[in-house]
């Protein structure tokens, strides 16, 4: 799985797994050890992700929402997903 970002030491993923039961757009966060998923109206839906972390990956899924909204529906056609710009 390739990411679709990174800044910060934060890594951005968005992949689906069949088997998953989260059908709602979001995003994969992960910093050292933590995980959290996100919906791309900035819920946590699982896991966890340090708030200093946290924040800095919602400001980005605000500044990104379109490219991510974009994003997911490549995704869910079975295509690549594309980079998007890191936080900077």
């Amino acid at each position: 799985m390739t990411p679709i970002s990174l800044f910060y030491g934060i890594i951005i993923y968005m992949y689906t797994d069949k088997a998953q039961a989260v059908r709602v757009p979001h995003i994969h966060a992960a910093f050292k050890d933590e995980e959290a998923i996100i919906s791309l109206d900035g819920d946590v839906l699982d896991g966890r992700l340090n708030h200093a972390k946290l924040r800095l990956v919602l400001a980005w899924l605000t500044i990104h929402y379109d490219d991510l909204q974009a994003n997911w529906r490549v995704m869910t056609n079975g295509d690549e997903v594309f980079r998007i710009e890191p936080l900077r």
